[in-house]
């Protein structure tokens, strides 16, 4: 063993250490990831959400929602989230995917939601999803 990886090895026992996380006896590297907090996790929608979509999801509730109803992040990851039907229409699914995750998977009240914009995919959803004409009239 060099000098130079002597020093490197004990300059990663330091960060291990460190890490209140790593101190459970038999945890592997992924489990260890899983159990750290993400600092922020992108998730994207589609280009072809509506503004009213649009709208929903990047509401602070909604952030605060996925921060409540999700435990975890994973990038590639899709969530299927129920975004609204307004006052007696159809529901309004927008498919999420999480783009990056920067820290551990774990998602808490500290971790950061943010948004990117996708491909399109066919999502059909605006204030006309909610009436007679459909959302394709829109």
């Amino acid at each position: 063993m060099t000098a130079e990886s002597e020093r490197s090895t004990d300059r990663l026992e330091t960060d291990r250490a460190a890490d209140p996380e790593n101190d459970r006896p038999g945890a592997s590297e992924p489990e260890r990831d899983n159990q750290s907090v993400a600092a922020r996790v992108v998730v994207s929608y589609p280009a072809d959400l509506s503004d009213w979509g649009r709208f929903q999801v990047e509401k602070p509730s909604f952030r605060a929602f996925l921060r409540k109803t999700r435990d975890s992040a994973r990038v590639g990851d899709v969530w299927e989230e129920f975004v609204g039907v307004g006052c007696c229409g159809n529901t309004l699914d927008v498919p999420l995917r999480v783009e990056r995750v920067d820290g551990g998977a774990r998602i808490d009240d500290s971790t950061t939601i943010e948004y990117a914009v996708r491909e399109a995919c066919g999502i059909e959803g605006s204030w006309r999803v909610q009436s007679k004409g459909g959302p394709s009239r829109a």
